[in-house]
C-alpha cells in the first residue's frame, strides 16, 4: 500500500495541472493528508462511494497521462542513473570537481 500510495503522490505532483479542482482536493486529501474515504465524504457532504469512484477514476486518469508523458518513469531513471554515477565516482574516487557539482546539480533539479 504504501508502495502505491508513494507513486499516486508522485503521479499527483508530475499532472496535478490537469485535474479538475475536485480531483485535486479529494486526491490531496485521501493521499496527502491522510483522510479516510469517510472523512472526505463527511467534509464534502457527499457519499462515500462518491469519493471512491472519484478517487479510483483519478487514479487511472494520472495512470492514462503516465502512459502517454512517462514523467514518473523518467524521473525514477534519472534518479537512479544520478545515483549509479555517483556511486561509481566514490568507488573509483574520482575528484573531479566540474563533475561532482554537475552530479549535484542534477540531483537539485527536481
Amino acid at each position: 500500500m504504501l508502495e502505491k500510495t508513494t507513486k499516486m503522490n508522485m503521479l499527483y505532483d508530475f499532472y496535478e495541472p490537469l485535474l479538475t479542482d475536485k480531483q485535486k482536493e479529494y486526491m490531496a486529501l485521501y493521499y496527502r493528508e491522510d483522510y479516510s474515504l469517510g472523512e472526505i465524504a463527511n467534509l464534502r457532504n457527499v457519499s462515500r462511494q462518491a469519493i471512491y469512484d472519484n478517487i479510483k477514476r483519478t487514479e487511472l486518469l494520472l495512470e492514462k497521462y503516465e502512459g502517454k508523458l512517462y514523467l514518473y518513469d523518467k524521473f525514477i531513471k534519472r534518479k537512479q542513473l544520478f545515483h549509479k554515477l555517483d556511486e561509481k565516482m566514490k568507488v573509483e574516487k574520482l575528484s573531479d570537481r566540474s563533475v561532482l557539482q554537475i552530479i549535484e546539480q542534477l540531483k537539485n533539479i527536481d
